[in-house]
């Protein structure tokens, strides 16, 4: 990645995203040119100096419209948040040890209003084009990080993953995308939508660069992944609801994807999870994310629904109808069921499904509530059951064949965040061969 100096690649990124014929100016809302050559260069005088602050110092970064920047109103992809918010104080966490570790942000990146959504739409700053069919939807809600990543407007993008909002763009941009344990790494100065489900993970081509910036935004120090041995790895395959409705290109690439870790030696169970059933007798109730988002946002969609994304203000708007009573029940069984799933995952290294059932739909196939709930419904399916299970998932690119991208989901236990990077790096370098 640093075969040439920060500032040559941060110019390369630059250029992508200042391409009238490309999707920067939907992809990323706020460029920080000066910053990001600052920053640049004083990464290459450091390298120069032999005085290296690690694997990230120099790698080209976007963060989520939804961190939080010093001097900068927070907008969270919402025209309301930019006109009515106030500058942030100081930057996130995160940000700060970005900086820290010489990682160059070059971009703010386009999101889902509110990040309530898979798909990736917004009406208020253009919905950026899919890299692999630009009248397709990116997936959401981290959409501009997505495209910025596969694009080459930056090397990792930086969102957030509440339901699969890092996931489900990458793997419908065809790139890694990573969700880590959610205390593992603070979610302070991230504009909320559930603070219960809400973690913070990257996106990138590949599994290191994901690894590297996790690393960092842990607090940890970054180190090469030793690829686990995929020979004798034990791996449950999901059944049930998260292999329904499979459309015709993930009905193919699952089972392929599945046969070439058997191939490799993986010992391939299938495993039917009864948990799931418990998971949609809460969210029968309403949900969780919904109730916690309205709980932020129920003074905006009192005073401005209007200047609201309609699909984003239904989904909140829908949790009027949850009462305290419920919302405890909900939070109260969750927990329940979060023990009760760490246990029976113990019993295998890695749990694999698809990231979504559906590659990317076209962009005029959401434009309408009517066709846009179904879809959303579909792309938040699969992944929703890691955020509402305290789980660690990373989305690999299945191998494609030129056909539109789709992910390989790989599930581990709370905590078990380093030896799922392991899995992926296998599971990446079985898929590259």
């Amino acid at each position: 990645m640093k075969k040439i100096s920060a500032r040559e690649r941060l110019e390369q990124a630059f250029a992508r995203i200042d391409d009238v014929k490309g999707e920067g100016a939907r992809a990323c809302l706020t460029i920080y040119r000066a910053s990001a050559k600052v920053a640049a260069d004083a990464s290459d005088a450091r390298m120069r100096d032999g005085k290296s602050l690690g694997s990230l110092d120099g790698a080209i970064v976007s963060i989520k419209d939804l961190f939080d920047v010093a001097g900068e109103v927070t907008r969270a992809g919402s025209r309301v948040l930019a006109d009515e918010g106030k500058p942030a104080a100081k930057d996130a966490p995160v940000v700060q040890r970005l900086r820290a570790a010489g990682a160059v942000i070059a971009a703010k990146t386009n999101m889902t209003e509110f990040a309530f959504s898979g798909v990736g739409a917004n009406p208020h700053y253009g919905t950026p084009g899919n890299p692999a069919d630009r009248a397709r939807t990116p997936g959401g809600s981290s959409s501009g990080a997505a495209v910025a990543a596969a694009d080459g407007m930056c090397e990792i993008a930086i969102g957030t993953d509440t339901g699969g909002s890092t996931r489900i763009p990458a793997a419908l941009c065809g790139i890694v995308g990573w969700k880590p344990s959610k205390s593992r790494i603070s979610t302070e100065g991230a504009f909320p939508l559930s603070n219960t489900l809400d973690s913070i993970g990257s996106m990138a081509r590949f599994v290191q660069d994901c690894a590297d910036a996790d690393a960092v935004m842990a607090g940890e120090k970054p180190r090469p992944i030793e690829p686990a041995a995929l020979s004798g790895l034990r791996i449950g395959i999901a059944q049930g609801m998260v292999l329904e409705n499979l459309d015709e290109t993930a009905a193919k690439r699952f089972p392929e994807a599945l046969a070439r870790l058997e191939k490799a030696g993986a010992r391939l169970t299938p495993e039917k999870l009864e948990l799931l059933d418990g998971m949609a007798g809460v969210n029968a109730k309403g949900g969780i994310p919904p109730a916690e988002a309205l709980a932020v946002h129920r003074d905006r969609l009192d005073r401005r629904s209007s200047d609201i994304d309609p699909n984003v203000a239904a989904r909140i708007n829908r949790a009027r109808k949850i009462s305290d009573a419920d919302y405890a029940d909900m939070i109260r069984e969750r927990a329940q069921l979060v023990r009760a799933m760490d246990a029976r995952l113990a019993e295998f290294d890695v749990l694999v499904m698809p990231t979504t059932p559906i590659v990317a739909p076209k962009i005029a196939e959401v434009a309408t509530a009517e066709t846009f709930a179904p879809r959303n419904a579909l792309l938040l399916r699969n992944t929703s059951i890691i955020n509402f299970f305290d789980l660690c998932a990373m989305s690999i690119p299945m191998p494609r064949h030129g056909g539109l991208p789709t992910g390989l989901m790989l599930i581990a236990r709370n905590g078990q965040d380093h030896r799922l990077f392991a899995i992926a790096a296998a599971v990446e370098r079985l898929f590259a061969a």
